[in-house]
């Protein structure tokens, strides 16, 4: 049983508590704009319906290996030769529920409690809330212009010798949430050689994959075989509640991550297994959905400033923008609820992915459509200057 104390370390994601404020009041009838969370406005690619139809009639979807179906294993390894002429070994594929069993997976077959895993802030807040479950100790790692907004050898140095321990694990994003920054192969074949060199395991967050609109898209795989990846359907393939994602890991924890599936998801569902194996072949319909992504961020990136709303970071990849709201407040949490509550634009506060500085920033989702960027950003423009301190 995980115990009170450990239960009261993980800290509840204001975006889902947000979201489902947002839900209520759009149930009510109230219009609201959702750019709370980060679920893309488009459907799953028509192929990928269509396999899960056809699945269907058949009416026979059960648990499969808990490696998951073969065909998606492989269809998955052949993602990386064509997208980045990498040569990966299905064996070495692991397909999950979701990233988020990916990243349980992960740290329960490489960590003991009471290791150090070292994390960008601002980042992701479920790292720190899974990782603190687990019981391992989070190091957060400051990440700002002077880092280009990513881990690096030096800040990773830094914070060992700040925290006074030695990292076993480091977890890096690209691209990354909030901050929406793309980590460039050389930067990234930076951490991976320091983490080689200090014997760290590199966990690569590649789950925005797909959604890059400026600077250059790598995997850990181009650089080496000793990276944990972790990927998902859920965002370039429009995907979110199928909860279905996968890991590239070298071969010796295979086994071990594949007796730690099984005793805790048997598997991970095969109707979306069949799904996402359409859906590999979907780009050119996807390709569509990160157009439109890209128009709203062009957009966002005029707009926000104009409102005194400027960028804490590039909007390289992702569909965020994270902005300072220090003209308008010093508390986001209050900030996000009183505009929900007032103009009905939901946003998430920064204190979700910065527990030190994020009362200062605001996170905005544009996976929505650009008619949702426009009415949302022409609400705000007449309600700001009523709120400003």
């Amino acid at each position: 049983m995980v115990s009170l104390s450990r239960r009261s370390a993980v800290e509840p994601f204001h975006a889902m508590d947000l979201l489902a404020e947002a839900t209520r009041r759009r149930n009510a009838g109230r219009p609201v704009i959702s750019m709370a969370v980060g679920q893309p406005g488009h459907p799953a690619p028509q192929a990928a319906l269509a396999a899960a139809r056809e699945a269907l009639g058949h009416g026979r979807i059960g648990y499969t290996d808990a490696l998951g179906l073969a065909e998606l294993r492989a269809k998955l390894a052949d993602y990386y030769r064509r997208r980045h002429g990498v040569a990966v070994d299905p064996a070495r594929v692991v397909v999950t529920t979701g990233s988020s069993a990916g990243f349980n997976l992960a740290f329960l077959a490489l960590f003991d409690a009471g290791d150090a895993v070292a994390i960008a802030r601002p980042g992701y807040p479920a790292y720190r809330a899974i990782l603190s479950a687990l019981g391992l100790k989070v190091i957060e790692v400051p990440v700002n212009a002077e880092t280009h907004f990513t881990l690096t050898p030096e800040s990773l140095e830094a914070a060992q010798a700040r925290e006074g321990v030695r990292l076993k694990g480091v977890l890096l994003a690209s691209p990354a949430n909030p901050t929406g920054t793309v980590t460039g192969r050389a930067q990234l074949k930076a951490v991976y050689d320091y983490c080689q060199g200090q014997g760290i395991t590199l966990i690569s967050d590649e789950i925005y994959h797909g959604l890059t609109y400026a600077g250059e898209e790598a995997t850990a795989l181009e650089i080496g075989d000793e990276a944990i990846v972790i990927n998902s359907f859920s965002k370039y393939y429009c995907m979110t509640g199928w909860r279905i994602g996968w890991m590239v890991v070298p071969d010796h924890i295979v086994r071990p991550l594949e007796c730690l599936a099984q005793s805790l998801y048997i598997s991970a569902p095969e109707l979306s297994q069949i799904a996402a194996i359409a859906a590999l072949g979907a780009e050119q319909e996807l390709e569509h959905y990160k157009a439109s992504c890209r128009r709203n961020r062009d957009f966002l990136m005029a707009r926000l400033p104009e409102l005194d709303l400027p960028l804490l970071s590039p909007m390289d990849g992702a569909f965020y923008a994270y902005v300072d709201v220090t003209r308008y407040t010093n508390d986001s949490m209050a900030f996000a609820r009183r505009m929900l509550a007032e103009i009905d634009v939901a946003a998430t506060p920064g204190m979700d992915f910065d527990p030190l500085d994020g009362h200062g920033a605001l996170r905005i989702s544009y996976a929505g459509t650009y008619a949702e960027m426009v009415e949302a950003t022409d609400r705000m423009a007449a309600w700001l200057p009523e709120i400003a301190i």
